[in-house]
């Protein structure tokens, strides 16, 4: 057992003098398709909805089926499936969210008051136990949606449906309501005891959930709310990056897979001389930083094997470490005033990162399948997280998550070819809402004002 951790330790010294891999063709070209593959064979084939986790048995992660829909959008340009097979699976799902039962009750109910709950039963789509009405998983369902209203837009008859469909459910959705009268809008809502305590204030992934809310035609929640979500930003120097600091890399990425950020400001990037994806990438940069330098000592961290973000961990059954706690899922991360590291590594977490930083998040993704082969990578691409410090009793060492995430597929596959060829970013870019929404909230310059 100490033999194996040494040899680990080694590898991970010997790794801080290699340049990023080079990541081929084929490889990125695999990895699209595993992961493309993902949303398109495991989602409910009558509804559209799509697990939260496989291949344990889960309930549907409305987020999850956002990506989902704006995955087929890839499928089509990719050559994968066709724009007919698209257009119909992305219909049954709009028809399904269209259809399903919504109201006060606490049972029986996919959604209430435009928003849907946070995971509905796979089959059925009602509301899983007693999980809240979120707005940014709705928000992220609405960003999955609203891609695909904007990208068919031919006259047949389902493509009309389409059109018609998503932009019914997106005007449905009363942000206003869920501001409760407040100048941040509340986190979610739970029929049995109300709103949520916590609300959308200060960086995080919500920053295209609040673009959305302010360009509704029916339920706008006022410009201003821009400016009180910004008034909490931490910016700071963290890892030599100066930037508006969020510890785990989703809060980073979400909004980025659906919004083209280069070369747009609001007023606060504006006074900072930076836009925001400069500020994830000065993010990303940080988090490699932070595991090269790995201050816990924990194994296998280096310059190619490196990322942290939410996602799953082995917890601390049957471990022997004595000194080390290890979390389940967790929203792993650092930043200035955030630390949340227990040797979990997510390839989400690069993923997600590779238009911030590619060659360096791509070399991340090769090396760490070419480390660790089948047990990080099999038909559906990456699984969702390892970790090589834990210690079993029985002497086995490290941990490799048996599941997929649909949350973190999502960010591998969107923003890979966000990377390739700015296909999502393209699409958005002719949605009326979301250029509506940036502009309300002050953002100029760049391809926003083209």
């Amino acid at each position: 057992m100490r033999k194996l951790l040494f040899i680990a330790i080694a590898l991970a010294f010997v790794q801080c003098d290699q340049k990023p891999p080079v990541a081929s063709e084929q490889f990125l070209d695999s990895l699209s398709r595993d992961t493309f593959d993902f949303f398109w064979e495991l989602a409910e084939p009558s509804n559209g909805n799509v697990p939260d986790r496989w291949p344990s048995k889960s309930f549907s992660s409305i987020a999850a089926t956002g990506f989902g829909l704006t995955s087929y959008l890839v499928g089509v340009e990719k050559g994968y499936i066709t724009r007919e097979q698209a257009a119909d699976r992305v219909a049954t799902t709009l028809r399904f969210f269209l259809n399903a039962p919504k109201g006060d009750s606490a049972k029986n109910v996919t959604g209430n008051h435009g928003f849907f709950y946070h995971f509905i039963d796979m089959q059925t789509g009602m509301r899983y136990q007693t999980v809240e009405l979120s707005t940014i998983d709705t928000g992220l369902l609405m960003a999955g949606i609203l891609s695909c209203h904007a990208y068919f837009d031919g006259s047949g008859e389902t493509e009309t449906f389409i059109r018609t469909s998503a932009d019914s459910l997106y005007r449905a959705v009363e942000w206003d309501w869920a501001m409760n009268e407040k100048e941040t809008m509340s986190m979610g809502w739970h029929p049995e005891r109300g709103f949520l305590g916590a609300s959308w204030r200060g960086y995080n992934e919500a920053m295209v959930l609040l673009v959305m809310a302010i360009a509704s035609p029916t339920h706008p929640i006022p410009a201003s709310a821009w400016e009180a979500w910004c008034n909490d930003y931490q910016w700071s120097k963290f890892h030599g990056q100066e930037m508006v600091n969020f510890g785990p890399l989703f809060g980073h990425q979400y909004s980025h897979m659906y919004i083209d950020f280069r070369g747009i400001k609001d007023a606060y990037m504006r006074n900072k001389g930076i836009d925001y994806f400069e500020n994830s990438k000065r993010a990303t940069i940080a988090n490699r930083n932070y595991c090269i330098s790995n201050p816990a000592g924990y194994v296998g961290y280096g310059p190619n094997v490196w990322g942290l973000t939410a996602c799953d961990g082995p917890g601390n059954q049957n471990k022997a470490n004595p000194n080390v706690s290890f979390l389940g899922y967790s929203a792993r991360g650092i930043a200035e005033y955030y630390m949340v590291d227990d040797g979990t590594l997510a390839p989400t977490a690069a993923g997600g990162s590779i238009p911030f930083l590619p060659a360096e998040s791509l070399g991340a993704l090769v090396e760490m399948k070419r480390l660790y082969g089948d047990s990080i990578y099999s038909v559906y691409g990456f699984k969702d997280a390892f970790n090589l410090s834990i210690v079993y009793n029985d002497g086995k060492v490290g941990w490799y998550d048996k599941d997929y995430l649909g949350i973190d597929q999502g960010p591998i596959l969107i923003q890979l070819e966000n990377h390739r060829s700015g296909v999502v970013w393209n699409i958005m870019k002719k949605s009326p809402y979301i250029r509506d929404g940036l502009k309300k909230a002050g953002f100029t310059g760049g391809w926003l004002d083209n």
